[in-house]
């Protein structure tokens, strides 16, 4: 198998009914379409139907419902004969804890500090209240401990000879000491303590009970062990001290945000986050998937969240010394003009900055007035962007990161108390000052590394500002408070609780970002979607080409081998749905027009004022990138939607009278003839800019610097929108057929637009088959040379050489450009060029666009080598 570095891959993603066989069986189709690494989602064994594999249970299995062992190797095999290699997507982070099935948890909550696993997990066994200390909060209660424990819903149970505690679908080991406590109660002779943690799952001790049975007889034993069970089970009292002395509290789901005592993903409790720091959970997580590289079956990684990490510096630098020659690419999440760690020894990121330069270049930056008055003026929102999202921040942290910003005001607070000559501060000082430095945090996060005593620059800059504002924005709260703040966070101040400090404010910027922005912002800052992308500034409107040009020189001197996407299963919207979107910036006055006819016809279907006109503008927007659509997937989709926004309902707070006038709104929507002819009819006009768009992103990103990554089903029209309708299943079948069919019709038969995007499939395999033919002129030596055009049109050209030897030219803003170049030129270099789309041979020198581009909507030529003459 080719464990070389990519060229090109294709992000598949696995699940229970698309498992390791079925994807062996698009390998041949992969290699034809000229992909050369199949990049795949985790794979490990995870919770039980996962749709995702991200909430691993065991990372020394295979997940035995994608195929166990049997069908990776099947798969490695399939791989092989089609010369394709392999990229695995790595979570290092955090587990799924929810079930037996991840024996490190099981253990935990069975044995607490005593575990073996103790310190796998980043528990907090100090928490301040004593009903934790030395406990393990375990959120799943539906209602309070005591209204769950009068109604009987908390049980002992049985499986076999071992015993446990049930709640519903739950499942949680019983404690040694616990057990003493019932074979006290029963007089029957079970597990002691050293056997009970042995087990990790407080099974019968035999010889205990073979004793049991000398004195009362194996009936008798059972009999009385079970007499004792349900006596407890009967009696919420007794219930209740024996669930005291389990290693963990049962608590109402509502108090995770408040009281949990260990770190999680984002807000997901049942996400737990685990100290990959350490070398011997290090070497447990990464086990098999590194013997996976030595052998050759990977080529490359792509870790998921390093930003959650402790030290992601250190954690990469581990992996790089364990995976030498694997190509290496992080899911990080880059703000606007931020740049990767340097210090970082990986090849790059996964592509969110590229994502949201490349989407620009469609977005008309004159749009950016009208569509502000307009959106305004509709949904009388007139809060800007900043302004919205440091509320959302404020929220978030103040609702779903109450309990880890508790952590590190006690930890602020200690710190702050051990200095002679401090000033006293109420604990209220430190809660606001964190807030406030949390909310108006401009990046994801910074990598101060306390162990070495490490500040870099841009760090250094991005805490003396944002303390600097927040200061500023709060002067209520005493000053000592933001100065304490910057000496420890800046290295200043030095010790084992301002290391801890710094560390863990450093992983909760984070999710605090993510929450609010993403997961929140940009579901209710609604000005123009195509806009509210990871990663993205909805803030900000189009990129240059100048700026575009830019960028893609950083990357090729930088990280050349960086990953390229338009879409992920991340993304909030397919590359298609976006682009749609984006071209509603170009009409603004045609579509505020047409907004408010839609407002009008549907008004009869809203109800008790619902949906609001937020939210009603978010539809029509998510209707003109996605349409047709069902009520099936938009039903769900607009639901999951204006939870995230968290206006009228969320996910821990859901309104059932918004949701239910919401659905009945998009039924009768839907259901309108009138509405859904006239938004037809808005849409055919967008058809041909649509494509031509499209065309344009696709080729763009198969030869810019990096490795462009195509997402499952994308080679063809995406009008998805975000997951899980994204992780949808993909017809190969019919995309082999198509790609099959392609050497067969001519240009015109390919753009015609009834053919479900056989143009980019056609474009992906002609630009992909360039770089297999090439690799020289797209890798880390090949120059990027900005081309620009000349003459009424050029702002809409994007040209570039690719080490002297391939030649882009694109078209943007489309609908603007109105199939007229006019006398608009380019200059091509020296030499014979030869269209790889049109088989047409021009020659170099000053050449009109409107020629080159006349028989296909984009262009890519090579450059005939003198002696090919």
């Amino acid at each position: 198998m080719d464990t070389t570095v990519p060229l090109s891959t294709y992000r598949l993603q696995l699940t229970p009914f698309f498992d390791f066989y079925r994807a062996s069986r698009t390998c041949g189709y992969l290699r034809d379409l000229g992909i050369s690494h199949l990049y795949l989602s985790p794979c490990l064994a995870a919770v039980h139907d996962s749709p995702h594999g991200y909430d691993v249970v065991d990372p020394s299995r295979v997940n035995p419902q994608l195929g166990g062992q049997d069908g990776f190797d099947t798969l490695c095999r399939a791989l092989r004969e089609t010369g394709l290699g392999l990229v695995l997507d790595l979570v290092p982070n955090h587990m799924a804890i929810g079930a037996r099935a991840n024996r490190w948890w099981w253990d935990v909550l069975a044995n607490g500090r005593a575990s073996r696993y103790a310190g796998y997990f980043d528990i907090r066994w100090d928490s301040p209240g004593t009903d934790l200390r030395n406990k393990v909060l375990v959120p799943i209660l539906r209602d309070e401990f005591e209204r769950c424990l009068q109604a009987r819903e908390i049980q002992l149970r049985q499986r076999g000879e071992e015993i446990h505690v049930g709640y519903f679908d739950h499942e949680l080991p019983a404690s040694a000491v616990s057990l003493m406590e019932l074979q006290r109660v029963s007089g029957a002779a079970l597990s002691s303590p050293e056997s009970a943690r042995s087990a990790g799952n407080g099974a019968v001790d035999n010889a205990a009970a073979s004793g049991a049975e000398g004195a009362f007889g194996e009936d008798a034993a059972t009999k009385a062990r079970d007499a004792a069970i349900k006596r407890i089970n009967s009696d919420p009292s007794c219930l209740k001290r024996f669930l005291d002395l389990q290693h963990y509290r049962l608590a109402f789901w509502r108090h995770a945000h408040r009281e949990l005592n260990y770190r999680r993903f984002f807000d997901i409790h049942h996400l737990a986050g685990i100290r990959v720091e350490e070398e011997q959970v290090f070497t447990a997580v990464h086990a098999m998937v590194l013997r996976w590289v030595q052998e050759g079956r990977i080529g490359g990684l792509r870790i998921d969240h390093p930003d959650g990490l402790r030290d992601p510096t250190a954690y990469l630098q581990q992996l790089r010394k364990a995976a030498p020659a694997a190509w290496i690419v992080v899911e990080k999440i880059l703000a606007p003009g931020e740049a990767l760690n340097p210090e970082w020894p990986v090849e790059g990121s996964t592509g969110y900055d590229f994502l949201n330069v490349l989407s620009g270049l469609f977005i008309d930056p004159n749009g950016k007035r009208p569509l502000t008055d307009f959106y305004h003026e509709f949904t009388g929102q007139t809060a800007d962007y900043e302004e919205v999202v440091r509320a959302k921040k404020v929220h978030v942290l103040k609702h779903l990161f109450i309990s880890e910003l508790s952590r590190l005001t006690d930890l602020l607070e200690n710190i702050h108390r051990r200095r002679r000559d401090r000033l006293e501060l109420r604990r209220q000082d430190h809660e606001q000052a964190l807030a406030e430095v949390i909310a108006g945090f401009p990046v994801y996060r910074t990598y101060i590394r306390p162990d070495v005593g490490r500040v870099e620059d841009s760090d250094r800059i991005v805490v003396q500002e944002t303390l600097a504002v927040a200061a500023a924005r709060r002067p209520d709260i005493a000053a000592a408070a933001f100065r304490t703040m910057e000496d420890i966070l800046l290295l200043r101040r030095a010790g084992e609780m301002e290391s801890d400090f710094v560390l863990r404010f450093q992983q909760l910027t984070g999710p605090v970002m993510a929450k609010g922005v993403e997961d929140t912002v940009f579901y209710c800052f609604n000005r123009l979607l195509s806009l509210n992308e990871v990663g993205g500034d909805p803030g900000k409107v189009g990129t240059s080409p100048d700026t575009f040009h830019a960028f893609c020189a950083r990357v090729q001197s930088e990280r050349p081998l960086t990953l390229l996407a338009s879409a992920t299963h991340d993304t909030k919207r397919g590359e298609d749905t976006r682009l749609r979107i984006g071209l509603l910036s170009e009409m603004p006055g045609r579509w505020a027009e047409a907004v408010r006819r839609w407002s009008r016809m549907n008004a009869v279907f809203r109800r008790n004022g619902f949906p609001d006109a937020n939210s009603e503008y978010f539809l029509y927007q998510t209707l003109v990138g996605a349409w047709p659509i069902g009520g099936d997937r938009l039903g769900p989709y607009m639901l999951k939607a204006t939870r995230e926004a968290k206006v009228h309902t969320s996910w821990t707070d859901p309104n059932p009278v918004f949701e239910e006038a919401l659905q009945g709104f998009i039924e009768g929507v839907l259901g309108q003839p009138d509405f859904t002819t006239d938004l037809s009819a808005f849409l055919k006009s967008m058809v041909k800019p649509a494509m031509i768009t499209s065309l344009a992103q696709i080729l763009i990103k198969c030869t810019a610097p990096g490795i462009p990554d195509i997402y499952q089903g994308a080679e063809l029209w995406d009008l998805s929108l975000v997951d899980p309708d994204n992780r949808r299943p993909v017809d190969f079948d019919r995309r082999s057929h198509l790609l099959s069919r392609l050497a067969c019709l001519s240009l015109e038969e390919i753009l015609e637009p009834g053919t479900g995007g056989m143009a980019k499939l056609y474009v992906i395999q002609r630009a992909l088959n360039v770089r297999r033919r090439l690799p020289e002129a797209f890798g880390p030596q090949g120059v990027y040379q900005p081309l620009r055009a000349t003459g009424p049109k050029a702002s809409h050209a994007v040209a570039y050489v690719r080490g002297e030897r391939c030649l882009t030219v694109a078209p943007r803003l489309v609908v603007g450009l109105g199939d007229d170049w006019g006398e608009t030129w380019l200059e091509l270099p020296a030499g014979v060029w030869t269209n790889a789309f049109t088989g047409e041979r021009w020659t170099g020198g000053r050449q009109a666009i409107g020629s080159l581009l006349s028989q296909f909507p984009v262009g890519l030529w090579l450059r005939e080598e003198e002696d090919e003459g």
